[in-house]
């Protein structure tokens, strides 16, 4: 064994290319032992080091059912609505009709038709003006979130799959109405809600 700074070199042997076959990627804790040294697996790197998971419309696998974009059928208020991104287009627009032909929207469709919206800093949901960015708005998100994840089972586990990491909206450009680490908030106060549960 050679010791550098901040780096041990151990000799190859057949033994440890097996061992680091299997524990490719993985971090370590390095302890002294009774004068032994001990490196105690903490698994993978991104959650030993507590990486943010960035949720975006582009999440791989599973994740993609926590994002605004993903087709996750919903219940709001007695109203359907096709994805949260469908949900918060269609409340841009004052005609109830249109509204609701948007509600049912998801993905690109659901964000494409906010910009035939016309210019308004508020919207009316329920007989209630809520201003455009601010808190009131967000709880407003954060409803419609909690019921997608509540009314649909694959969203919910792909919510909690991610565990305790932080969880990034890294969005380019971000929103100015409901910044990336708004909507990372509303998602990971949705998560703490499902795993006591």
């Amino acid at each position: 064994m050679q010791f550098r700074k901040d780096l041990l070199i151990i000799p190859a042997s057949p033994d440890l290319a097996e061992w680091l076959n299997i524990y490719n990627g993985q971090v370590f804790r390095f302890r002294a032992v009774n004068g032994d040294a001990h490196l105690e697996c903490l698994g993978p790197e991104d959650e030993a080091r507590n990486i943010p998971i960035n949720i975006t419309s582009r999440a791989r696998g599973e994740l993609k059912f926590v994002s605004n974009f993903a087709e996750t059928p919903f219940y709001l208020d007695d109203e359907l609505y096709g994805s949260v991104e469908g949900f918060w287009q269609s409340l841009k627009f004052p005609d109830l009709e249109r509204r609701r032909e948007i509600a049912l929207l998801h993905g690109a469709k659901a964000k494409d038709s906010g910009h035939h919206a016309p210019p308004a800093d508020t919207i009316d949901y329920c007989g209630r003006t809520i201003r455009v960015g601010t808190w009131e708005h967000w709880e407003l998100m954060e409803r419609a979130s909690m019921a997608k994840f509540e009314q649909n089972e694959r969203a919910r586990n792909a919510l909690l799959s991610t565990g305790t990491r932080p969880l990034a909206h890294e969005a380019r450009p971000d929103s100015k109405t409901i910044p990336g680490v708004i909507m990372a908030a509303i998602w990971m106060r949705c998560r703490s809600v499902w795993q006591t549960a």
